[in-house]
């Protein structure tokens, strides 16, 4: 291998590129991804984490209290512990009930998620500035299911990995930008489901459901996007969904473009 890229480097010297400079052809993605340089580790399964980086969000429909509900249980399938997102104040499905997001708050950034759903049905979501759904539900293949950006694109349920298996999101976000004060570019995301390019700088048009589902739900039907920062949000809906190596690098991406 080492012999073939210099001779691929002694083909393009004459245009001043060696390959050696150049920027990896694939990115780093899939269950059990390792944080990039510089992310921060939000969840590794233990209590300790959970209750220094995690908070309930403080939504219109709270019902929980804290501390954090949400249990630390023994990974299914691998060794370590994990966090379970059955929170008891969302029995029934009551989203918003008791739904987790990050103290830290951000604008553009690298995220990698695992989870795993033990059940079928099993449902939760993972949120982008506590306000954009990625989906996670077992079974449903429409815009309202598996890793759809939720309402916006259908399910590309074919990456799936299945219950009792560990699934992940890598994403790339941008926020919104605003020029004073008006919404000039929508905000975009690319996100690959298990180590597969689903979405690709997709176009997000707005909050969805309403204003029990996150920040600015309940802005003039979902779409009165401001520009404030807001954490990675986890959904509890009374399901056993787990959750488990949690890492985010903040990013500033001046141009309209999360493609990587």
């Amino acid at each position: 291998m080492n012999r073939l890229v210099r001779n691929l480097n002694n083909v393009v010297l004459g245009f001043g590129i060696s390959l050696l400079a150049l920027p990896a052809l694939h990115a780093q993605v899939g269950v059990g991804t390792a944080p990039i340089k510089g992310a921060v580790v939000y969840m590794d399964g233990s209590r300790k984490m959970l209750d220094e980086k995690w908070t309930y969000w403080e939504g219109p429909r709270l019902k929980a209290t804290l501390p954090i509900k949400w249990t630390v249980v023994p990974d299914p399938v691998d060794k370590g512990t994990v966090i379970n997102c059955n929170d008891p104040a969302s029995a029934g499905g009551l989203y918003g009930s008791a739904d987790i997001v990050t103290n830290k708050q951000f604008r553009d950034f690298r995220a990698h998620v695992e989870f795993l759903i033990t059940k079928p049905g099993g449902n939760s979501g993972v949120y982008l500035q506590n306000r954009y759904e990625i989906q996670v539900l077992d079974g449903d293949t429409t815009s309202h299911g598996m890793a759809a950006v939720i309402n916006e694109s259908r399910s590309p349920y074919y990456a799936y990995n299945g219950i009792g298996k560990w699934n992940s999101y890598d994403i790339v976000f941008r926020a919104a930008r605003f020029k004073e004060g008006k919404l000039v570019e929508q905000p975009m995301v690319t996100l690959y489901f298990n180590g597969k390019k689903v979405h690709k700088n997709h176009q997000i048009k707005q909050v969805w459901g309403g204003r029990f589902s996150g920040m600015d739900g309940g802005n003039n039907g979902g779409k009165g996007i401001t520009d404030t920062p807001g954490g990675l949000k986890l959904q509890s809906e009374g399901h056993d969904v787990l959750y488990r190596n949690i890492w985010i690098k903040e990013l500033d991406l001046k141009k309209a473009d999360t493609d990587f």
